[in-house]
């Protein structure tokens, strides 16, 4: 994949990089905080044990308005 930009300016190319980095952290954290509440790993649990054991919804299922 050969993706060429032109015409960036460096300050350009410093707000890009600072955004993205920004928006990463952002993420970990989010995680972090995520993974330490115990009623969120419960709810992941929970729900690894429901598609396990076939206790699933298609997607058309959730999304039919009839």
């Amino acid at each position: 994949m050969d993706i060429k930009v032109k015409d960036l300016t460096v300050e350009e190319l410093k707000s890009l990089i600072s955004d993205t980095i920004k928006e990463s952290l952002e993420d970990i954290v989010e995680d972090i905080l995520a993974l330490s509440s115990e009623e969120y790993i419960h709810s992941i649990e929970e729900a690894r044990l429901d598609y396990k054991e076939g206790r699933t919804k298609s997607l058309e299922e959730i999304t039919d308005a009839s």
